[in-house]
């Protein structure tokens, strides 16, 4: 009984010290939620276990691109991004659009004439010796 009271007195202050580092750490005092950062910081001192928890739950900054809000409003996670190429309805609508230009063709057809041309050179050169 004697460790599990020392463990939970240890995370106790632990949480403790971690909520204080993240609130005064934070530069833009605008970013912290629900509270302003000094009602945070006593919330966090004199509320032992649960003012920690709820400034990580409801007062602290929402990290960069991610919503407003913790919890989607409907309720419902939103859907996974596709996976795979062939997953994704734009990739695959992009595959009916040409992707070669006409100059692009026209290169392309050049060097495989040219490429002919070369290979029935060097089948004669062959062939003659």
């Amino acid at each position: 009984m004697f460790r599990a009271a020392v463990v939970l007195a240890i995370a106790s202050v632990l949480l403790l010290a971690l909520a204080l580092i993240s609130v005064l750490s934070e530069e833009d005092k605008r970013k912290i939620r629900a509270l302003p950062r000094w009602a945070w910081l006593l919330v966090i001192l004199f509320v032992p276990i649960l003012g920690p928890a709820a400034y990580f739950v409801f007062g602290r900054p929402v990290p960069a691109g991610k919503s407003g809000s913790a919890w989607p409003l409907s309720g419902f996670p939103e859907p996974p991004k596709p996976r795979a190429p062939d997953d994704d309805p734009e990739f695959l609508r992009s595959l009916d659009q040409p992707t070669i230009s006409k100059e692009d063709e026209e290169l392309l057809q050049r060097w495989e004439e040219d490429l002919k041309r070369r290979e029935d050179e060097q089948r004669r050169r062959d062939h003659d010796n």
